[in-house]
């Protein structure tokens, strides 16, 4: 009985937990940050590596190596406050009493320069795959909600397959299980931001044994 309590409550509680709106902000602002990630990265690079040549594509890699560093530490704390995932600090290294070309050695060396460069390209294909999840589930159960109040007009009919929803009673069973739409909705967005934060962890932190390394060498 306490088990079955227990569930209801995590079933329905789900809407009333705030993590649960922060979780979904996170995964709408996906697509729009992985899209701009992918443009500048392609851009920037590419153009850095083809001018390489003629040595003016140096500065600019070096601005991208900066940069990107910038936009993983932006990502990082984006998934710590909106998460509320711990993720471990992105160096243990102090580097700011060093030389510029020890502080680059020390950036090109830190595994977390080049996870954090695949993140911000997976970024791309994960805003995605958050896009094509979370919109439609948000639309699907706006819809149902709002039934009573928009099944009278015929630009907003609602179809549940062959069923036509054109009676104030079908409208109210519609937002009925709208609500159960809205709550499972709820329930795999979260899953998605979960799967979010393991991954922003595994990619955004220095590991435990390049921190015992790190702390044995200071």
């Amino acid at each position: 009985m306490n088990e079955t309590t227990n569930g209801m409550k995590q079933f329905f509680g789900v809407a009333a937990t705030m993590q649960t709106y922060l979780n979904t902000i996170y995964l709408l602002l996906s697509f729009p940050l992985g899209t701009a990630y992918f443009v500048f990265l392609v851009t920037g690079l590419l153009l850095g590596l083809s001018l390489s040549i003629v040595w003016i594509g140096v500065p600019i890699l070096l601005l991208m190596l900066a940069s990107w560093w910038g936009l993983v530490a932006f990502e990082r704390q984006l998934a710590i406050r909106l998460l509320h995932v711990d993720i471990p600090p992105m160096s243990r290294e102090t580097v700011s009493e060093r030389s510029a070309w020890a502080r680059l050695k020390a950036h090109l060396s830190n595994p977390v320069t080049w996870k954090g460069l695949a993140y911000l390209f997976a970024r791309f294909p994960l805003g995605i795959l958050s896009f094509v999840v979370t919109i439609p589930l948000i639309v699907l159960t706006g819809a149902l909600l709002f039934a009573p109040l928009t099944y009278t007009y015929p630009e907003c009919q609602i179809y549940i397959f062959s069923w036509q929803i054109d009676t104030l009673n079908e409208a109210v069973i519609c937002s009925i299980l709208g609500l159960f739409v809205g709550l499972i909705s709820m329930h795999v967005m979260n899953c998605l931001a979960f799967v979010s934060g393991r991954f922003a962890i595994l990619m955004l932190g220095t590991t435990r044994d390049r921190r015992l390394i790190t702390d044995k060498g200071q």
